[in-house]
């Protein structure tokens, strides 16, 4: 990305041997860190709470996590709205934060009251006489667990596209940083969650899930202050419109004209330069029916311009990779949550230690952060010299790996989970829960792949004025997932009622060994091969905005439009 449009906090241009670079970068990653610290442990273990303290049943505590993990996703959108239009970047963090540390609160408040609980019960021994949380307590729950999402999505998108602007990818002293970036931006989520699957869940287990929200607060307090520190040293893009807006008049305009007749020779499509574009796009074949938004016919209505046209185009073709993404990241979320609930129903045991299920997340968050130093540092380079990508392997290739872990890690799910219920219906000793390691490994095969992967793909192929939206749309991929998980959790449980003997689903009541949990994994994983051959298809027919091959000049505003090799 050029220099243009970034300023200094002062809205000053900016001195590149002061502003950006590593030395910014720093604080980014702090705040990427610290939120997470509070934030992955709360998401992947917050189902515990709602069904130990809440008193839910699995399907509903499982169905309301999900719900939790997609907001904080989809809420993606009104960060990168904020600060694409009115407020840069920077300030959308230190205004979005604060709303982050309000719900936690909420939640440490409710967690710390007996009064906002559901009767006491003794939920593993007893569930059929337990009362849920209900009426007032249930708002209460539900405001907090919404209220969080909204700081929080802004939070991660927002620092995504911040650390971006700290790189110039014309400067061949930053290109390696650039390059960079996403992996150690992954390496920090995976590094907070990391300290919190030690701290934070053992906080909530054994001091409370009151100071566990109380300490997500406190870190992302302390991550305000911090980021804040770093003001002088950022580059600061300047708000040029929401892409959103220019493509949607994209689309309005070329509806109005659909009867305009397209000339031989385009000559006639409307550009315009001034100072706030950012980057300026060349026609690009297809999509022949926007052309005519930046054609003028005489009605004397504003022309869009060819780069407006261009960013629509973007969209549409990046929308087959974006539905297919969506389907194969559906059962993920299902297999985190429910892997929780496996683990509370197995010998947590660990020498004279008792290991929080939640905790186990350890193991593919260590395995994310040593294969994501190996893959920066040792397997780019290789790569890149024995294909010539620039990346060592394009960013859909990446994502097809993770895809098939993915696939691999349900299906051996689904063996563990019917092994654990053969042996719990024979009353022998509970089965260890270290058998969920295998399928942890897989999970973290696949979110170093997919999850950096796709972060890569959507953040290069937009355009320079739609790097935020880029970012918001690969985080609304796994937030609509999660929801689309949701409801095939509740299509599953009624179509299985109507046949199961007594009325019960697969996934009903809180009892896991009354349940059928092995034949939903077996199910998710047949979903799961049906849409990597899905996104197989839809990979293998994408063209590339960019040459994924080394350039010479590697520029990265360059607009190509290069055949896929998936």
């Amino acid at each position: 990305m050029a220099l243009q449009g970034l300023v200094d906090w002062r809205g000053r241009p900016i001195d590149p041997t002061r502003h950006g670079g590593v030395k910014a970068a720093m604080f980014i990653y702090f705040l990427i860190v610290m939120t997470n610290m509070g934030n992955i442990p709360s998401m992947l273990n917050i189902v515990s709470y709602l069904h130990g303290t809440m008193h839910m049943g699995i399907a509903d505590a499982s169905t309301t996590a999900a719900n939790f993990y997609g907001a904080v996703c989809v809420f993606s959108f009104l960060g990168a709205f904020v600060s694409d239009s009115y407020v840069k970047r920077f300030y959308t963090i230190l205004i979005f934060g604060p709303i982050e540390i309000l719900g936690y609160m909420l939640l440490a408040c409710q967690a710390h009251f007996p009064s906002l609980h559901p009767p006491p019960c003794d939920v593993a021994g007893h569930s059929a006489g337990c009362t849920p949380v209900s009426g007032r307590n249930l708002s209460l729950l539900t405001l907090g667990l919404y209220v969080i999402p909204v700081g929080e999505g802004a939070l991660r998108v927002c620092g995504a596209a911040l650390g971006g602007d700290q790189f110039d990818g014309d400067d061949p002293a930053e290109l390696r940083g650039k390059i960079s970036f996403f992996n150690w931006f992954a390496f920090c989520i995976s590094l907070g969650g990391f300290v919190g699957l030690v701290l934070v869940v053992w906080v909530q287990n054994n001091e409370g899930w009151d100071l566990g929200f109380a300490l997500a607060a406190l870190m992302a307090l302390v991550a305000m202050v911090v980021v804040l520190a770093g003001l002088p040293f950022y580059r600061h893009q300047e708000p040029a419109g929401s892409p959103l807006t220019r493509i949607l008049q994209v689309f309005v305009a070329a509806f109005r004209k659909r009867n305009v007749t397209l000339p031989e020779s385009l000559v006639e499509m409307h550009e315009i330069s001034d100072v706030t574009t950012i980057e300026l796009l060349d026609r690009t074949p297809g999509f022949k029916f926007l052309d005519k938004a930046a054609m003028g016919d005489g009605d004397g209505r504003p022309l869009c311009t060819v780069t407006q046209v261009e960013e629509a185009k973007i969209m549409l073709r990046m929308l087959p990779v974006f539905v297919s993404s969506v389907l194969g990241y559906i059962p993920i979320p299902l297999l985190l949550t429910f892997t929780v609930q496996q683990g509370g129903a197995m010998d947590t045991r660990l020498g004279g230690t008792n290991v929080p299920p939640a905790s186990l997340f350890v193991v593919p968050v260590v395995f994310q952060m040593l294969i994501l130093v190996v893959y920066d540092r040792v397997v780019v380079p290789w790569l890149r010299r024995a294909t010539g990508y620039a990346g060592g392997i394009t960013h859909l290739q990446r994502v097809g790996v993770g895809f098939a872990s993915s696939a691999a890690g349900l299906a051996l799910a689904a063996a563990v989970e019917a092994r654990r219920k053969a042996w719990s219906s024979a009353a022998a000793p509970l089965m260890s829960v270290f058998w969920l390691t295998p399928q942890f490994f897989l999970l973290g095969v696949m979110d170093v792949t997919s999850f950096v992967g796709l972060l890569e793909f959507f953040s290069s192929e937009a355009s320079a004025g739609m790097k935020s939206i880029g970012g918001a749309v690969f985080f609304c991929i796994l937030g609509v997932a999660s929801w689309l998980g949701s409801f095939l959790i509740q299509a599953v449980n009624r179509a299985t009622a109507r046949r199961g003997a007594g009325g019960r689903g697969w996934l009903d009541g809180a009892d896991l060994d009354a349940s059928h949990l092995d034949r939903f994994y077996w199910l998710l994983a047949l979903f799961e091969l049906v849409s990597f051959f899905v996104y197989l298809y839809c990979a293998w027919s994408y063209t590339y905005r960019h040459d994924p091959r080394m350039q010479s000049s590697m520029e990265d505003d360059k607009v190509s439009t290069t055949k896929s090799v998936v």
